[in-house]
């Protein structure tokens, strides 16, 4: 049992994950009927952490191989294919040195990379270099998805991340492999709701109508007061109700800060002792804190016109029209050429976000700092 129940990052297990249940029964739902899914919300709502609840049911556990390959840090398909391989043969491994002998059969190109020591244990040895034709090696892998002797469910997080690959087919390329591996279902989860989006839904992109759609919303808040209260009871500490309430109309019930703000109100609560709202303060200021000097690099690392409109943006909290004259007036900006440009490095940089034309800050916790420093 874990001595803090507000875990901030990974998945535990059930009893760690609130509500879902909804979410949950319809994932399965899908992937149980061969549904290819699009899942797609803001970061830190907690897509990856439903598709590992998902994963832990005895509907998928004990019918599936499942797999979850994590693509954000990837910038081409040969980043894409060593991630693919990296993320099966990890799962695999704890399956026995058959399990893996079989997945080579298929993946010859990879076999030198991975390695077996006395007790048969697998090892990979492999570097993105060694991925010499990522075309071929896919399609091998591909090539086993469709044979495996169970059913696979693949999990390929922040997959709009393929847009910005300079290989011009890739959308084509893995939507022509999806197709055909009829052994396998695919979650396709996203973060980038607008990329994500006209990926699936426009006309002229090659995953048009071939998944279903799933946008995750945040968990209710009276789902959310229980599994808090519940939590703390359980550790001989309580909380105010409209304290947890504060902390989900501060931060919109977004699951990360959630977490965040009830793992540092937890562990600033003695046994016994009760977690009231003033209590939220105090742990905002101690996160805001921790981070501070990280904030003031990222502002170092920024040009003056990118700067102000962070800050002008993270003080308003949310803006719908950055070139608008009071908005450009208020913050003493320059001109709408030159937020423009501000604009599309901060969005590159995700520093901020925007979505259905609403522009606000990527990280709530260094919007308020922000806001309350300059």
């Amino acid at each position: 049992m874990l001595e803090n129940p507000f875990i901030t990052y990974g998945y535990e297990s059930p009893e760690y994950f609130c509500d879902r249940e909804n979410e949950t029964r319809e994932l399965i739902k899908l992937l149980v009927n061969g549904n290819n899914t699009a899942l797609i919300s803001p970061r830190r709502m907690g897509k990856t952490g439903l598709i590992h609840h998902v994963y832990t049911q005895p509907q998928i556990k004990d019918q599936f191989f499942t797999f979850l390959v994590d693509i954000y840090a990837t910038k081409n398909l040969q980043d894409f294919v060593f991630q693919l391989g990296y993320a099966i043969v990890s799962k695999l491994k704890s399956k026995g040195q058959k399990v893996i002998d079989r997945f080579l059969q298929f993946v010859s190109s990879l076999r030198t990379g991975i390695a077996f020591d006395g007790q048969g244990n697998a090892s990979w040895n492999l570097d993105i270099g060694d991925i010499k034709l990522p075309e071929f090696t896919m399609e091998e892998i591909f090539n086993y998805l469709n044979d495996a002797n169970k059913r696979c469910i693949i999990a390929i997080d922040e997959f709009q991340t393929i847009a910005s690959y300079p290989e011009q087919n890739t959308e084509a390329l893995i939507r022509t492999y999806v197709q055909k591996c009829r052994n396998a279902t695919f979650i396709f989860a996203g973060s980038q709701q607008s990329m994500m989006s006209e990926m699936f839904s426009s006309p002229a992109r090659p995953f048009y109508q071939s998944v279903s759609l799933m946008f995750l919303k945040p968990v209710g808040i009276d789902q959310y007061k229980q599994f808090a209260v519940r939590h703390f009871q359980s550790k001989r500490k309580t909380i105010d109700e409209k304290a947890v309430e504060m902390i989900y109309q501060e931060f919109e019930g977004v699951t990360w800060y959630m977490q965040k703000m009830l793992n540092q109100i937890f562990s600033n609560t003695a046994d016994g002792e009760e977690a009231k709202e003033k209590d939220v303060e105090k742990a905002r200021d101690q996160i805001l804190g921790q981070n501070e000097e990280a904030y003031k690099d990222l502002l170092y690392l920024l040009t003056v016109k990118q700067r102000n409109l962070l800050i002008a943006i993270c003080k308003e909290k949310k803006v719908t029209h950055l070139t608008k004259a009071s908005f450009i007036n208020r913050h003493k900006l320059q001109s709408s050429s030159s937020i423009q440009k501000s604009k599309e490095i901060l969005l590159k940089k995700q520093l901020i976000t925007c979505h259905q034309g609403v522009y606000e800050p990527y990280d709530k916790f260094m919007g308020e700092w922000i806001s309350r420093y300059f």
